[in-house]
Protein backbone atom coordinates (compact mmCIF):
# COMPACT_ATOMS: atom_id res chain seq x y z
CA UNK A 1 0.00 0.00 0.00
CA UNK A 2 2.34 2.11 0.80
CA UNK A 3 3.73 2.48 -2.91
CA UNK A 4 -0.21 4.47 -4.02
CA UNK A 5 0.39 7.50 -5.74
CA UNK A 6 -1.85 10.26 -4.62
CA UNK A 7 -4.90 11.61 -7.09
CA UNK A 8 -4.95 14.68 -5.09
CA UNK A 9 -3.87 17.63 -6.98
CA UNK A 10 -0.39 18.72 -5.18
CA UNK A 11 -0.50 22.82 -5.71
CA UNK A 12 2.53 23.44 -3.63
CA UNK A 13 0.17 24.50 -0.64
CA UNK A 14 2.26 23.70 2.41
CA UNK A 15 1.32 23.37 6.22
CA UNK A 16 2.11 25.79 8.70
CA UNK A 17 3.25 24.70 11.87
CA UNK A 18 5.31 21.90 13.79
CA UNK A 19 3.54 19.00 15.59
CA UNK A 20 0.54 20.10 15.29
CA UNK A 21 -2.00 16.79 16.21
CA UNK A 22 -3.10 15.48 13.21
CA UNK A 23 -6.12 13.88 14.46
CA UNK A 24 -8.19 16.60 17.03
CA UNK A 25 -10.52 15.32 19.08
CA UNK A 26 -13.78 15.08 17.42
CA UNK A 27 -16.49 12.42 18.34
CA UNK A 28 -14.81 9.84 15.57
CA UNK A 29 -11.85 10.08 16.39
CA UNK A 30 -12.82 9.72 20.34
CA UNK A 31 -14.74 6.30 19.08
CA UNK A 32 -11.60 5.05 18.17
CA UNK A 33 -9.00 6.04 20.94
CA UNK A 34 -11.54 4.97 23.65
CA UNK A 35 -11.27 1.46 22.17
CA UNK A 36 -7.87 1.40 23.40
CA UNK A 37 -7.37 -0.76 26.68
CA UNK A 38 -3.62 -1.76 28.18
CA UNK A 39 -4.91 -5.13 27.20
CA UNK A 40 -5.27 -4.30 23.49
CA UNK A 41 -2.56 -1.45 23.32
CA UNK A 42 0.16 -2.14 25.85
CA UNK A 43 0.29 -5.92 26.38
CA UNK A 44 4.26 -5.77 26.07
CA UNK A 45 4.40 -3.42 29.18
CA UNK A 46 1.93 -5.33 31.50
CA UNK A 47 4.15 -8.10 32.37
CA UNK A 48 6.83 -5.49 33.81
CA UNK A 49 4.63 -3.52 36.02
CA UNK A 50 4.45 -3.94 39.74
CA UNK A 51 1.59 -2.62 41.93
CA UNK A 52 4.35 -0.46 43.70
CA UNK A 53 5.23 1.62 41.28
CA UNK A 54 4.79 5.16 39.82
CA UNK A 55 3.93 5.38 36.52
CA UNK A 56 3.61 8.80 33.81
CA UNK A 57 1.52 8.29 30.85
CA UNK A 58 2.37 10.89 28.36
CA UNK A 59 -0.50 11.63 25.93
CA UNK A 60 -3.10 9.93 27.82
CA UNK A 61 -6.18 11.12 25.43
CA UNK A 62 -9.59 10.24 26.67
CA UNK A 63 -7.50 7.63 29.88
CA UNK A 64 -9.01 4.46 29.13
CA UNK A 65 -5.27 3.14 29.09
CA UNK A 66 -4.85 5.40 31.89
CA UNK A 67 -7.25 3.79 33.82
CA UNK A 68 -6.15 0.51 32.93
CA UNK A 69 -2.59 1.25 34.28
CA UNK A 70 -3.95 2.82 37.10
CA UNK A 71 -5.29 -0.66 38.61
CA UNK A 72 -1.71 -1.86 37.47
CA UNK A 73 0.48 0.04 39.89
CA UNK A 74 0.41 2.43 43.01
CA UNK A 75 0.42 6.20 41.35
CA UNK A 76 -0.42 7.71 37.87
CA UNK A 77 0.33 10.94 36.17
CA UNK A 78 -1.89 11.69 33.43
CA UNK A 79 -0.11 14.38 30.40
CA UNK A 80 -1.52 16.55 28.04
CA UNK A 81 -0.81 19.18 26.21
CA UNK A 82 -4.08 21.45 26.89
CA UNK A 83 -6.43 21.60 29.93
CA UNK A 84 -9.12 20.39 27.69
CA UNK A 85 -7.51 17.22 26.34
CA UNK A 86 -6.90 16.50 29.93
CA UNK A 87 -10.76 16.95 30.79
CA UNK A 88 -11.35 13.78 28.73
CA UNK A 89 -9.45 11.49 30.90
CA UNK A 90 -10.30 13.22 34.00
CA UNK A 91 -14.28 11.97 33.09
CA UNK A 92 -12.98 8.51 32.48
CA UNK A 93 -10.80 8.58 35.33
CA UNK A 94 -14.06 10.13 37.59
CA UNK A 95 -16.15 7.65 35.58
CA UNK A 96 -14.27 4.48 37.00
CA UNK A 97 -13.78 5.76 40.04
CA UNK A 98 -10.40 6.05 40.78
CA UNK A 99 -8.41 7.59 43.24
CA UNK A 100 -4.72 7.21 42.22
CA UNK A 101 -4.44 9.31 39.40
CA UNK A 102 -3.01 12.78 39.02
CA UNK A 103 -3.41 15.28 35.81
CA UNK A 104 -0.73 17.62 34.58
CA UNK A 105 -0.21 19.96 31.21
CA UNK A 106 3.01 19.88 29.56
CA UNK A 107 5.20 19.13 26.64
CA UNK A 108 6.89 15.60 26.35
CA UNK A 109 9.80 18.25 24.80
CA UNK A 110 10.36 20.11 28.81
CA UNK A 111 8.76 18.01 31.34
CA UNK A 112 7.94 20.02 34.37
CA UNK A 113 9.14 16.59 36.88
CA UNK A 114 12.78 16.16 38.71
CA UNK A 115 15.10 13.78 36.99
CA UNK A 116 14.11 10.13 38.33
CA UNK A 117 10.55 10.84 39.68
CA UNK A 118 8.58 7.47 37.97
CA UNK A 119 9.34 4.33 38.23
CA UNK A 120 7.99 3.79 34.59
CA UNK A 121 7.32 6.73 31.91
CA UNK A 122 4.56 5.00 28.87
CA UNK A 123 3.51 7.03 25.73
CA UNK A 124 0.97 5.02 23.10
CA UNK A 125 0.85 6.52 19.88
CA UNK A 126 2.72 9.79 20.74
CA UNK A 127 6.29 9.87 19.10
CA UNK A 128 4.67 9.87 15.58
CA UNK A 129 2.85 13.16 16.27
CA UNK A 130 5.73 15.28 18.19
CA UNK A 131 8.11 17.59 16.55
CA UNK A 132 11.68 15.67 17.79
CA UNK A 133 10.73 12.49 18.75
CA UNK A 134 14.65 11.98 19.91
CA UNK A 135 14.57 15.00 22.12
CA UNK A 136 10.97 13.36 24.01
CA UNK A 137 12.75 10.05 24.64
CA UNK A 138 15.36 12.10 26.35
CA UNK A 139 13.40 13.66 28.51
CA UNK A 140 11.41 10.64 29.09
CA UNK A 141 14.56 9.39 29.95
CA UNK A 142 15.32 11.86 32.25
CA UNK A 143 12.19 11.66 34.70
CA UNK A 144 12.60 7.95 34.82
CA UNK A 145 14.46 6.38 37.81
CA UNK A 146 17.66 4.33 37.46
CA UNK A 147 16.98 0.81 36.02
CA UNK A 148 13.14 2.29 35.32
CA UNK A 149 11.38 1.57 32.48
CA UNK A 150 10.14 3.79 29.38
CA UNK A 151 7.97 1.96 27.36
CA UNK A 152 6.20 3.33 23.81
CA UNK A 153 4.23 2.15 21.34
CA UNK A 154 3.44 3.82 18.00
CA UNK A 155 1.36 2.30 14.82
CA UNK A 156 3.38 2.46 11.31
CA UNK A 157 1.11 4.00 8.53
CA UNK A 158 2.93 2.58 5.65
CA UNK A 159 3.02 -0.99 6.66
CA UNK A 160 -0.91 -0.40 6.97
CA UNK A 161 -2.86 -3.63 4.85
CA UNK A 162 -6.26 -4.28 3.76
CA UNK A 163 -8.52 -6.59 1.70
CA UNK A 164 -10.17 -6.35 -0.60
CA UNK A 165 -7.73 -3.49 -2.81
CA UNK A 166 -10.02 -0.49 -2.51
CA UNK A 167 -8.06 2.54 -5.06
CA UNK A 168 -9.93 5.46 -2.05
CA UNK A 169 -7.74 3.49 0.53
CA UNK A 170 -4.58 3.89 -1.14
CA UNK A 171 -5.92 7.58 -2.10
CA UNK A 172 -6.81 8.39 2.16
CA UNK A 173 -3.38 6.72 3.16
CA UNK A 174 -1.53 9.10 1.06
CA UNK A 175 -3.81 11.80 2.10
CA UNK A 176 -3.04 10.77 5.40
CA UNK A 177 0.96 10.77 5.14
CA UNK A 178 0.96 14.24 3.64
CA UNK A 179 -1.12 15.98 6.48
CA UNK A 180 0.35 14.17 8.78
CA UNK A 181 4.23 14.92 7.91
CA UNK A 182 2.77 18.65 7.29
CA UNK A 183 1.98 18.62 10.62
CA UNK A 184 5.36 18.13 11.65
CA UNK A 185 5.15 14.38 12.26
CA UNK A 186 6.08 11.11 11.03
CA UNK A 187 3.38 8.64 10.52
CA UNK A 188 5.84 5.52 9.78
CA UNK A 189 7.13 5.49 13.42
CA UNK A 190 6.50 2.34 14.48
CA UNK A 191 9.55 1.25 12.35
CA UNK A 192 11.59 4.15 13.52
CA UNK A 193 11.52 3.57 17.33
CA UNK A 194 14.38 1.48 18.31
CA UNK A 195 16.80 3.99 15.78
CA UNK A 196 14.94 7.17 17.72
CA UNK A 197 16.09 5.40 21.24
CA UNK A 198 19.18 4.68 20.48
CA UNK A 199 19.93 8.11 19.12
CA UNK A 200 18.22 9.16 22.78
CA UNK A 201 21.02 7.51 24.31
CA UNK A 202 19.28 3.92 25.48
CA UNK A 203 21.45 1.14 25.46
CA UNK A 204 18.98 -1.64 27.01
CA UNK A 205 16.11 -1.69 24.36
CA UNK A 206 13.57 -4.60 23.94
CA UNK A 207 11.99 -4.08 20.97
CA UNK A 208 8.99 -5.78 19.45
CA UNK A 209 5.82 -5.55 17.19
CA UNK A 210 2.45 -6.50 17.15
CA UNK A 211 -1.13 -5.77 15.19
CA UNK A 212 -4.59 -4.48 15.61
CA UNK A 213 -6.62 -6.66 12.93
CA UNK A 214 -9.92 -5.52 11.97
CA UNK A 215 -11.84 -8.72 10.37
CA UNK A 216 -14.86 -9.92 11.33
CA UNK A 217 -18.09 -8.59 10.65
CA UNK A 218 -18.60 -5.81 13.53
CA UNK A 219 -15.22 -5.45 13.74
CA UNK A 220 -15.02 -3.97 10.22
CA UNK A 221 -18.13 -2.04 10.67
CA UNK A 222 -16.83 -0.33 13.40
CA UNK A 223 -13.79 0.59 12.04
CA UNK A 224 -14.84 1.10 8.54
CA UNK A 225 -17.83 3.50 9.83
CA UNK A 226 -15.50 5.57 12.39
CA UNK A 227 -13.08 6.03 9.37
CA UNK A 228 -15.88 7.19 7.00
CA UNK A 229 -16.81 9.61 9.95
CA UNK A 230 -13.47 10.81 10.81
CA UNK A 231 -12.18 11.83 7.03
CA UNK A 232 -14.81 14.27 6.50
CA UNK A 233 -15.25 15.58 10.37
CA UNK A 234 -12.01 15.78 12.26
CA UNK A 235 -8.79 17.80 12.02
CA UNK A 236 -6.91 15.66 9.58
CA UNK A 237 -10.08 16.44 7.31
CA UNK A 238 -9.82 20.53 7.69
CA UNK A 239 -6.32 20.23 7.75
CA UNK A 240 -6.50 18.65 3.82
CA UNK A 241 -9.40 20.96 2.61
CA UNK A 242 -7.47 24.13 3.93
CA UNK A 243 -4.27 23.42 2.58
CA UNK A 244 -5.78 22.43 -0.69
CA UNK A 245 -4.69 18.77 -0.54
CA UNK A 246 -8.07 17.96 -0.74
CA UNK A 247 -11.62 18.58 -1.76
CA UNK A 248 -14.68 18.34 0.35
CA UNK A 249 -16.07 16.31 -2.74
CA UNK A 250 -12.19 14.10 -2.54
CA UNK A 251 -13.43 13.54 1.07
CA UNK A 252 -16.98 12.54 0.58
CA UNK A 253 -15.51 10.05 -1.89
CA UNK A 254 -13.00 8.50 0.12
CA UNK A 255 -15.98 8.15 3.03
CA UNK A 256 -17.63 6.27 0.30
CA UNK A 257 -14.64 3.85 0.14
CA UNK A 258 -14.32 3.22 3.34
CA UNK A 259 -18.07 2.53 3.99
CA UNK A 260 -17.69 0.14 0.72
CA UNK A 261 -14.69 -2.09 2.23
CA UNK A 262 -16.70 -1.73 5.50
CA UNK A 263 -19.69 -3.58 3.48
CA UNK A 264 -17.51 -6.31 2.22
CA UNK A 265 -17.31 -9.74 3.97
CA UNK A 266 -13.98 -10.26 2.63
CA UNK A 267 -12.58 -7.62 4.11
CA UNK A 268 -9.70 -7.35 6.45
CA UNK A 269 -7.48 -4.70 7.38
CA UNK A 270 -4.53 -4.91 9.92
CA UNK A 271 -2.00 -1.81 11.83
CA UNK A 272 1.49 -3.03 13.02
CA UNK A 273 2.93 -1.31 15.24
CA UNK A 274 6.44 -1.37 16.76
CA UNK A 275 7.58 -1.54 20.10
CA UNK A 276 9.87 -0.73 22.77
CA UNK A 277 10.64 -1.02 26.48
CA UNK A 278 13.86 1.18 27.22
CA UNK A 279 16.02 0.19 30.08
CA UNK A 280 16.66 4.05 32.09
Amino acid sequence: MQDCCPTFEDNGASFEGMATYTHGHHESVLRSHRWRTAENSAAYLLPRLSSGFTLLDVGCGPGTITADLAAQVTRVTALERTEAALDLARAEITRRGLTNVDFAVGDVHALDFPDDSFDVVHAHQVLQHVADPVAALREMRRVTRPGGLVAVRDSDYAGFTWFPLVTELDEWLALYQRVARGNGGEPDAGRRLLSWARAAGFTDVTASASIWCFADDADRDWWGTMWADRILKSDMAATAVQSGAATPADLDRLSAGWRSWAASPDGWFTIPHGELLCRA
